[in-house]
């Protein structure tokens, strides 16, 4: 089981900023990574289909053998998390936008959301933001569009800063002080959002208490690979990823294979 992979899944690109934490983290573990870059993006998608492609992908990575998944997408995890908890013998972590630690670190009490339209309307998000309602002000903003101009290459520019400023300028008007990234996609205009936002606003994503969480899970099921060895990293991709934007967004040249389901 300890020499067994680490899967990782999102609709695109997104994740990767996910399994770079993980990789940071537990470099030893061997990681395969799924884009499902066909259907992508999650969250704009009817619940039941979102649920249908995680389970389909989740699928493909048990019959490979891993001895964790990860769902790298916050609007796949709102929708299909218990369902692969409850199919799956192996353990499924999960990630949701940072409001806990946000609203705790917050000095004004105004903290603002970043999500797709399916993180913010699904019933888990819901829940999470009546937990803290009374405790400090939530302030959710969606995003459309974000992720495709993401998806595109486009992380800095004329368009992409136009579309980041509609989104943030009402919260910064309404007094945030703490921004939480409420999808993986966004942590790769985070130099972008610092310049809207400025240095005296506190950003966080959900990347690292991810790595963490998965890291106490394999270390509770004796799964920790022990050795210093550099694990692997194998990518997939259910459409068109650009290796080249992969490559980049990764750091080192990769190679993505084609995944038929």
């Amino acid at each position: 089981m300890q020499r067994a992979a680490v899967g990782v899944f999102d609709s695109g690109v997104g994740g990767l900023s996910v399994l770079a934490y993980i990789h940071h983290l537990l470099p030893a573990e061997e990681l395969i990574y799924v884009a499902d870059s066909a259907y992508i993006p999650y969250g704009c998608k009817k619940p039941e289909e979102v649920l249908d492609r995680s389970l389909k992908i989740s699928d493909f990575l048990v019959k490979k053998g891993v001895k964790a998944i990860v769902v790298a997408c916050n609007t796949a995890t709102a929708v299909a998390v218990h369902e692969l908890r409850a199919r799956y013998d192996v353990p499924v972590i999960g990630i949701e936008p940072a409001v806990k630690p946000a609203v705790g670190g917050s000095i004004s009490g105004v903290v603002g959301v970043l999500a797709t339209s399916g993180t913010l309307g699904s019933e888990k998000f819901n829940q999470l933001k009546l937990r803290y309602a009374d405790q400090a002000e939530l302030i959710v903003q969606p995003c459309p569009g974000l992720v495709e101009h993401i998806e595109a290459g486009e992380l800095d520019g004329g368009q992409i800063r136009h579309l980041l400023d509609g989104y943030l300028q009402p919260l910064l008007e309404r007094g945030m002080d703490t921004l939480v990234l409420g999808c993986t996609h966004y942590t790769f205009v985070l130099p972008l959002i610092r310049k809207i936002v400025g240095e005296s606003i506190t950003i966080i994503d959900a990347g690292d208490a991810i790595a963490r969480q998965l890291r106490r899970q394999l270390h509770e099921r004796a799964a920790l690979v022990e050795d210093t060895h550099l694990g692997s990293v194998e990518f997939w991709s259910s459409g068109t990823m650009s290796d080249t934007l992969t490559s980049s967004l990764w750091g080192q040249n990769i190679h993505v294979g084609h995944l038929n389901i």
